[in-house]
């Protein structure tokens, strides 16, 4: 694989077009199944490489990312920088309707390592970021300072505009455009394309909907950018 960019990492993950609810609550008409991403790790190796020389000068103490494939990253990162890793999880909740109502946990095995250190969060790919929003949030109140955000692959504006913002850096190792829209916004549901919601795990939206047929009846669904 040559240099790092957005058409040589899209290569490696399974895209298809439609309509579809992403984590953040945004709507969009792609949806990346990220899950194959780190199969097979000398695949990606240029563009970790790559994101790890980006943040290097940071300075940081640790790098946190978010399950799955943030952890992932996040640990292949610590490890070249020489620093800590920690991660974070998604927290089940019930979907209200508003946009970025995604929470993470840190575990509490974390929290003390976490206290006053200067951290990068990271996740695979980052569109609206979503888990990246919520990673930086959980640790800030931990009392962590997280001062770069990093992806492999940035989609867009919506993510890294937030952190930028704030004070935040953020890094990438290749970007791209991005379409995105708030629901109330968004084209495809004036044309009255149906939605599919790729990002709610099925035991999530059983539990919102209340509804035995579809926790009988689960719909696995791959990762998604968040």
């Amino acid at each position: 694989m040559g240099e790092p960019s957005a058409a040589a990492l899209l290569e490696l993950v399974a895209g298809r077009r439609g309509h579809f609810r992403l984590e953040s609550g945004h709507h969009s008409g792609l949806w990346l199944d990220l899950d194959p991403l780190f199969a097979e790790p000398r695949r990606i190796d240029p563009f970790v490489a790559a994101l790890t020389n980006a943040l290097r000068p940071y300075g940081v103490g640790g790098v946190c990312g978010p399950l799955l494939g943030g952890a992932f990253l996040a640990q292949l990162v610590a490890r070249s920088l020489a620093v800590e890793f920690c991660f974070t999880e998604r927290v089940p909740a019930l979907p209200t309707g508003d946009l970025y109502q995604a929470r993470y946990r840190l575990p509490p095995v974390f929290a003390s390592r976490v206290c006053g250190k200067r951290l990068a969060i990271v996740d695979d790919v980052m569109s609206a970021g979503s888990a990246l929003r919520g990673t930086c949030a959980e640790l800030q109140a931990h009392g962590a300072l997280p001062v770069v955000a990093g992806a492999l692959l940035v989609l867009g504006s919506a993510g890294a505009g937030f952190f930028v913002q704030r004070g935040v850096a953020v890094e990438a190792a290749a970007r791209d455009d991005y379409e995105l829209w708030p629901p109330a916004d968004c084209p495809l549901c004036t044309g009255g394309l149906p939605l599919e919601d790729v990002a709610t795990p099925a035991a999530e939206r059983g539990a919102a909907a209340g509804s035995s047929a579809l926790a009988a009846k689960p719909q696995p669904v791959g990762r998604q950018p968040a």
